[in-house]
């Protein structure tokens, strides 16, 4: 049953607010590709925008079921947990929240990735300490380890509704007490946003970010944000303890409830939790979430996974083979099994579904998730139609443009915008079947056009509806600044540009707070990026660069774009992604070394990202010894060329890649002034020999030579040709030339010692 482990495996397992899912992170951007396994849509999307914020979108792929944004060559992919594309090997595999594995309906997912999800050299587990004994059984080379909750959560006990502290969640667990409770925080304290699980990621960020930036104080959600959603909250009050999970109501366990209220005191700050009244919670539940003690789990949900499509009933009965072992226990009845029988009992499926691939297909459409949660009859007649449609072939496209034609409409109340946006997913889902629409990407961008315009009309009809408006957005103290023609604040601007506004033509805009909207999920070429380090995007300037921790990681400052501090922040993180991305098309011509799995052609990218396309031959010597033949070859089809004095890259030689080099080099040292680019030869004038690198020069005793120019001297000079004749291309004047061949002889042969 478990996997044998040839890798080191990890269970880091423990309460909440212990930096489980931050230490996975890290520790995968420490390999050089990697996974991660997560429960929600609206997680993977967080994880994903912090990763691809931090390095780029070009090396980051996001897979769920509605959403696929996957670039040519990913070293990292953040996935949901169904979504993980096993088959796809990594150096580092990492699965988070695994005590769902005794979720009724999904936990046979997560029992499966433990025991067979794994890294080539590295896999984490990460979840509630109650799954330490189903670890030691599922995955037994396991080394576990424990990190204490980082701040102390404690009981508050019961306050009415009127009396929540500030920075409170507030948690129900069905809509209309949800709605109940938004509508009564309204009228007591002025509003509060939403958060469940049913919003899109858009709209979820958009809630959030009105929370988190203090536009509202309260927050009301169901036990979605339980699962990782890092938001500053100070206090989390139950409003319920009991929630339909889709068979029956039942009480939550001591161990959901911990999840749900260790939202409360993120990082180094202590939180609290209790009720609101009359609502009470148990002393001795309170004493187990205080000090995370929990009975442990001792079964895990299983199906099996390997499947027999040779009849109907071959099919049926390897899905309900009985489970190998005593830990583990059958799916109740899950949604999808349950289609496929309603299904196989029809007689016009059944006639088409009898084996083999139409009887697969049956299979995987019975597998498109319930999003709406409505009858199970209304689910399978959805099922039916689809099916039918796609044993014909691929859904046309005058259906599939019928049925996203309602969709258009972005009128109506809350409730009526949400139906809307989950109705929607499954169509998401559809298209993301790459073999399910004649033209899947054209409907997955239409789709996903479609989701935004929703959310965006969601999140406005959910602010009017619970948050009580004061007044205009303030702006912040920073505001004087004079604005562009658009009204958007740029430093150093003349202190009269202001007025240039008033001479151009009145023409009609759209609400500057929409168009920033669309921005803040806008795809990165909408945007651009001038050689001064300012990015902007239809001639609105947004932000400019500004030093970061290295040179391929640089930081954005948002100009004074007099936005609400949501829509702000969401825009900022959007163009800090766009200027990492830069940076990786900029390196692109390397890239797939990084991925390499000999550790010397690894190493080579590694200096190359750090001189932006230029690296020393001596700083390699190690790692240049040990290429193979193949690798020679992969370096020389990739343009890497290797030296006696450096390794480079001549395509990043170009005007425009090296004046693109020298914007990321003045961005990370704006105290240095920098020379006229592209000459064969510089005075060194005091920048530091890794500055001269990055803009493609290699120092030789007191003067910068280009790389290229200066490889072609030293090749020419080891040739046995004349000194005069090699070192023309470099354009010194014959003394200097004379006093530099000893030098350049030196650093070539030093490099190859």
């Amino acid at each position: 049953m478990p996997l044998a482990d040839a890798t080191l495996s990890v269970a880091l397992l423990g309460p909440t607010n212990t930096g489980k899912t931050h230490r996975a992170v890290e520790r995968m951007l420490e390999h050089t590709s990697g996974m991660i396994g997560l429960p929600l849509r609206l997680l993977a999307r967080e994880v994903y925008d912090r990763v691809s914020a931090r390095i780029g979108e070009e090396r980051v792929a996001l897979v769920t079921g509605e959403e696929k944004r996957v670039p040519r060559r990913p070293d990292y992919w953040v996935c949901t947990t169904e979504a993980m594309p096993l088959a796809r090997e990594v150096d580092f595999v990492a699965v988070d929240e695994i005590q769902l594995a005794t979720h009724d309906e999904r936990g046979h997912v997560f029992t499966d990735r433990l025991l067979h999800a794994r890294g080539r050299r590295e896999s984490w587990f990460l979840g509630s300490g109650a799954m330490r004994h189903m670890v030691e059984r599922l995955v037994p080379a396991a080394r576990h380890e424990e990190h204490p909750r980082l701040s102390r959560l404690s009981y508050a006990g019961t306050s009415k509704l009127s009396r929540l502290p500030p920075r409170s969640a507030l948690v129900a667990f069905s809509i209309p007490e949800l709605y109940r409770l938004a509508a009564k925080l309204r009228a007591f304290r002025g509003g509060a946003a939403v958060v469940l699980g049913a919003l899109s990621p858009r709209a979820r960020n958009a809630q959030v970010a009105m929370f988190q930036a203090g536009e509202v104080d309260y927050l009301v959600a169901t036990d979605a944000i339980g699962m990782g959603l890092n938001l500053d909250v100070t206090h989390v009050a139950f409003a319920s303890l009991r929630k339909f999970d889709g068979r029956g109501e039942r009480s939550l366990s001591d161990g959901e409830l911990a999840q749900i209220a260790g939202r409360a005191g993120r990082y180094l700050r202590d939180g609290t939790f209790g009720t609101v009244a009359p609502l009470e919670l148990g002393r001795e539940t309170a004493q187990h979430i205080e000090q995370h003690r929990f009975e442990l789990v001792r079964r895990v949900r299983y199906r099996n996974a390997d499947l027999d499509y040779s009849s109907a009933a071959t099919l049926l009965a390897s899905l309900e083979a009985p489970p190998p072992a005593s830990h583990l226990m059958a799916v109740p009845a899950a949604v999808d099994h349950a289609a496929l029988r309603t299904l196989l009992a029809d007689s016009e499926i059944a006639a088409l579904a009898k084996r083999g691939p139409g009887l697969e297909l049956l299979w995987q459409v019975c597998q498109i998730p319930d999003f709406r949660k409505i009858l199970f009859e209304v689910h399978v007649e959805l099922l039916r139609d689809v099916y039918l449609r796609l044993v014909r072939g691929p859904l046309p496209d005058d259906y599939v443009a019928a049925l996203l034609a309602e969709f258009e409409d972005e009128r109506g109340d809350v409730d009526t915008l949400l139906s809307r946006t989950t109705r929607l997913r499954t169509w998401a889902y559809v298209a993301h079947r790459s073999d399910w629409m004649k033209r899947p990407e054209h409907w997955r961008e239409r789709i996903a056009a479609l989701e935004d315009r929703l959310s965006d009309a969601l999140h406005r009809s959910l602010v009017e509806t619970f948050v009580e408006r004061k007044g205009k957005p303030r702006r912040s103290s920073s505001s004087s600044a004079p604005a562009d023609g658009r009204g958007v604040s740029r430093p150093n601007a003349h202190p009269l540009a202001a007025l240039e506004r008033f001479r151009e033509p009145a023409t009609p805009a759209r609400p500057r707070e929409e168009l920033f909207a669309e921005l803040a999920d806008a795809p990165h070429s909408r945007f651009e990026l001038d050689d001064r380090g300012e990015i902007s995007a239809e001639g609105v300037a947004l932000a400019v660069l500004r030093g970061g921790p290295s040179l391929t990681l640089p930081e954005v400052r948002l100009y004074d774009l007099a936005l609400p501090a949501g829509i702000q922040s969401r825009l900022q993180r959007r163009l800090l992604a766009f200027a990492r991305d830069s940076v990786g098309r900029l390196l692109e011509p390397f890239a797939p070394l990084r991925a390499s799995e000999h550790a010397p052609l690894r190493a080579i990218a590694h200096q190359l990202e750090r001189g932006l396309g230029s690296a020393l031959t001596r700083e390699l010597a190690s790692s240049l010894r040990t290429l193979t033949p193949d690798d020679h070859a992969l370096l020389d089809a990739l343009g890497v060329r290797l030296g006696s004095l450096g390794v480079f890259v001549p395509a990043l030689l170009s005007q425009r890649a090296v004046t693109r080099r020298a914007l990321f080099v003045r961005t990370h040292h704006p105290e240095l002034r920098l020379p006229p680019l592209m000459r064969p030869n510089q005075r060194r004038d005091g920048l530091a020999p890794s500055v001269w690198l990055a803009l493609g020069y290699v120092v030789v005793s007191d003067v910068a030579l280009r790389i290229d120019l200066a490889e072609r001297a030293a090749h020419a000079l080891a040739a046995g040709r004349p000194e005069p004749e090699a070192m023309r291309p470099l354009g010194l004047p014959r003394r200097s030339a004379q006093r530099l061949v000893a030098a350049l002889r030196g650093e070539a042969s030093a490099a190859t010692l």
